[in-house]
């Protein structure tokens, strides 16, 4: 597929880099670097029911993210909060790798992926037909499939090499297969779902933008729970956004 090469080699290009300085926000991208390839192998084996939209949404997804890196390389003052974050915190070389992976993966699904969809939904949906709406959502949710088959190889392929590199047993939140798993994702990509639907089927302007700036400020307080809320709240960061709310702790 032509269109996944500039793509595939600007993911590979900054890893590189960052592995040659010691960069551990290389742990995030090679995370997401594998989970695109798959992407990109769903939609030539014809897994998804509109193959061209989700080859928009991923383009659109990783747009998203390397605006955000030139951003923060930049010092852009309008860059989301939880990205600033997690790319400073993943600079620092006592980062364990774990949380630079949850910490990249929270900015990028639970701020970036609400904006995709919404301005990706936005322009069509009150146009779709009842069908069309429910292939995009099975479509969307087939994109949980992919990442549930790609956590393995992550645990392989990029965070057992650091942990090994470090000779430390990196235990952040327990072992990556535990608790950055597909149920994790899965929590986090339905909460994005239905964000994403209510700034689209919201018509007030004022009320859409705020929605949208929310986005960050809701990916922040799961990062507030990561790090600050202690065992307890380095297990349940990942629970759904109704079960973090009606406990109290978002």
């Amino acid at each position: 597929m032509p269109h996944e090469r500039p793509l595939s080699a600007r993911m590979a290009d900054q890893i590189a880099r960052w592995q040659a300085a010691d960069d551990r926000r290389a742990v995030f991208l090679s995370c997401y670097s594998l989970m695109t390839a798959n992407m990109f192998a769903g939609l030539e084996s014809g897994r998804f029911a509109d193959g061209p939209w989700v080859h928009d949404l991923i383009h659109n997804f990783a747009g998203y993210y390397f605006v955000a890196l030139d951003a923060y390389e930049a010092g852009d003052p309008e860059l989301p909060q939880v990205w600033r974050l997690a790319h400073d915190v993943a600079r620092q070389p006592a980062t364990p790798v774990v949380e630079s992976l949850l910490l990249g993966v929270n900015a990028h699904i639970n701020c970036d992926l609400v904006l995709v969809m919404a301005d990706m939904l936005g322009p069509e949906w009150d146009d779709l037909p009842a069908a069309k709406r429910a292939d995009r959502y099975r479509d969307y949710c087939e994109v949980n499939a992919v990442i549930a088959e790609t956590i393995d190889r992550v645990q392989d392929e990029v965070v057992a090499p650091y942990a090994r590199l470090l000779g430390v047993a990196d235990l952040l939140c327990g072992p990556l297969d535990e608790w950055c798993t597909a149920r994790l994702l899965r929590n986090w990509r339905a909460d994005v779902w239905g964000q994403a639907i209510t700034i689209v089927e919201t018509p007030d302007l004022v009320e859409r933008l705020e929605l949208r700036r929310r986005a960050d400020t809701s990916a922040m307080r799961r990062v507030q729970l990561l790090r600050d809320g202690g065992e307890v709240g380095a297990r349940v960061f990942g629970y759904p956004l109704r079960w973090l709310s009606r406990l109290k702790m978002i």
